[in-house]
């Protein structure tokens, strides 16, 4: 990747090194990082600042950053582009110039002027979730006449990203990173072990999501998992590999995962297949779906922290939304 490939160093990196340099981010940061890099890069290049790219001009920076907030860029995107350019520099052990004085002068303004929450991902769940399930294909047909129907795997596949994403509340690098081997049988249903996750990235303490047994089979995602991983081929208990994966035309489940763009991109497609308006629906709608039903049923914040991991309680009140803002409220309640 071109964002590491100027590590400053007063001897080569051995091939083990950086390979622990690249993981010292995830890939989707550092796939970021990367993108943002090159949007700053060529910004420069395009306004007179390209001569001088490391260490990046202060001006350059502060330009580049009203440019963006002229432009109606978010300042979530903005943050992320400051956090590309300094780990940029990082990585050269040059000094931070996302810190000079006028930078953070100009970043404080725009935050003041521009900033707004960040957009969140409408909340998947019954009964809409239960539509958008099933809307999932069962049957593959094919044109040639001569072709017997098969069991649609992409129809499975994304029945298990559906009912697995929303009763585990997973995040989306969760949900896609899950392997064969992070499942475990329970009497009451699997046991899903992570490794490592958003607020576990060094693996230090491992967290375990129970996915209980459903008491309908057609929402079940254990039975989800089963069938999937039947006609996926990956029913031997020794399979390895990750969990949720592509499927070729030819209705074969490919040997690669999904990506967390690819999961945002199916979840998209299966509102729309349920005939639904598939805006702001994205993977982390089914986190945020489980948060916010779990809520309209008076389910406790300690009991929803304990399947979603969420540190904080307070947390948990971002997915307060519209659909449970209603509910339990003293407004509602005084009799006007």
């Amino acid at each position: 990747m071109a964002l590491l490939a100027a590590v400053p160093v007063t001897e080569e990196l051995t091939d083990q090194e950086a390979e622990y340099v690249a993981a010292a981010r995830s890939q989707n940061t550092l796939s970021g990082y990367a993108a943002d890099w090159r949007e700053f890069t060529t910004w420069c290049e395009a306004n007179g600042y390209g001569q001088q790219l490391m260490p990046a001009s202060a001006v350059a920076i502060a330009r580049y950053l009203t440019y963006l907030a002229e432009h109606g860029a978010k300042t979530g995107t903005m943050s992320r582009r400051l956090s590309a350019i300094r780990f940029a520099h990082q990585l050269r052990e040059l000094p931070d110039p996302t810190k000079h004085a006028r930078v953070v002068a100009v970043w404080e303004g725009i935050r003041r002027v521009h900033g707004q929450p960040p957009v969140q991902s409408r909340p998947l769940m019954p009964p809409e979730l239960f539509t958008v399930l099933d809307a999932c294909p069962t049957t593959r047909t094919w044109a040639d006449p001569k072709r017997a129907p098969q069991p649609h795997l992409g129809g499975a596949r994304d029945r298990v990203l559906l009912l697995v994403g929303f009763v585990a509340a997973l995040r989306r690098s969760e949900l896609v990173g899950i392997r064969l081997k992070h499942l475990a049988e329970h009497p009451n249903g699997l046991v899903l072990t992570l490794p490592r996750s958003k607020t576990n990235q060094y693996g230090e303490n491992t967290e375990i999501v129970v996915i209980p047994r459903g008491g309908n089979p057609a929402r079940c995602p254990v039975t989800a998992i089963a069938t999937w991983r039947h006609l996926a081929g990956l029913e031997d208990p020794a399979a390895e590999g990750p969990l949720l994966r592509p499927v070729s035309k030819g209705n074969r489940a490919l040997d690669r995962p999904l990506t967390a763009a690819a999961a945002n991109t199916l979840i998209t497609d299966a509102v729309a297949r349920a005939d639904l308006d598939p805006h702001g629906y994205t993977a982390h709608s089914l986190r945020a779906g489980f948060v916010t039903y779990a809520h309209l049923r008076g389910i406790t914040d300690r009991a929803i922290a304990h399947q979603t991991r969420h540190r904080s309680l307070a947390t948990l009140g971002i997915y307060t939304r519209i659909e449970n803002a209603w509910t339990d409220n003293a407004a509602t309640q005084l009799g006007l």
